[in-house]
């Protein structure tokens, strides 16, 4: 695997955040260790939401749903994308490097969009925050970052909190 050069003038590292302690320690993290003084990196905050539902006006039990309701979980939706990205601001804005941001927001299955998206930017790195979940827990859901790790082309930088060791 190649190594990446973070003393080149500019690298694309990709933190994927969402709604989780987790993922918050790992954009931490990964600005106090990826990102220096000397470097003009660009931070791409990657948030990926899950992908609409479906509405029909009758639902599986026979109820219609108003465009109220709908209109309601598209709201709330992007509260959520609001507040993610809030709290990831409040924590990159304390670091004093000159930092560039992007902010990504995709719609799906998030190790899909994840995949796709290192991809499709060219990302150096891609920084994951690790949930902890046991071997049972991940094997019945599935681990995103581990999905990530063996399916995109740049390095991979698992971030586990310190309370979940």
């Amino acid at each position: 695997m190649e190594a990446v050069n973070l003393k080149k003038k500019e690298c694309k590292i990709v933190v994927a955040v969402d709604e989780s302690e987790e993922s918050m320690y790992a954009l931490s993290w990964c600005l106090g260790n990826l990102f220096s003084q000397n470097t003009t990196n660009t931070l791409v905050l990657l948030y990926v939401k899950p992908p609409p539902p479906v509405y029909s006006s009758f639902d599986a039990a026979g109820y219609v749903f108003s465009s109220d309701v709908i209109t309601a979980l598209e709201k709330y939706g992007s509260d959520l994308v609001n507040s993610v990205m809030g709290r990831a601001e409040t924590i990159y804005s304390k670091f004093s490097s000159n930092i560039n941001v992007e902010r990504i927001v995709g719609s799906g299955d998030a190790k899909d969009v994840i995949c796709h998206t290192v991809e499709k930017i060219k990302a150096d790195t891609l920084v994951m925050g690790s949930h902890g979940y046991g071997f049972l827990k991940r094997t019945l859901l599935g681990s995103v970052s581990d999905h990530c790790a063996k399916h995109v082309k740049c390095p991979v930088v698992i971030v586990k909190h310190p309370e979940k060791i």
